[in-house]
């Protein structure tokens, strides 16, 4: 794999760890597509350093697992916005 790109997956992997954002905010902070941060933290991290690819997937499971609550508080803040520009 070249240099970059793995090194690009340890970043996306450490900022992660570090902030247990998700894959989105992730690609969002970094400038990078969610595809391609999506790619380097399930695929090629775990060859570059399995470790850190062990901290992501437990972050990126506590994630798929609030997804529904993070979902179901935003619909809940649009309605309220919507319902706050119609009074």
């Amino acid at each position: 794999m070249w240099q970059y790109i793995e090194e690009r997956a340890r970043k996306n992997g450490e900022y992660i760890v570090a902030t247990g954002c998700t894959v989105r905010a992730c690609a969002e902070k970094l400038g990078a597509s969610k595809s391609t941060v999506h790619k380097d933290v399930t695929e090629r991290l775990a060859g570059v350093d399995p470790a850190l690819y062990a901290e992501v997937q437990k972050v990126l499971g506590v994630n798929l697992r609030e997804r529904h609550l993070r979902g179901g508080e935003s619909t809940r803040r649009k309605y309220e916005r919507e319902k706050r520009r119609t009074k």
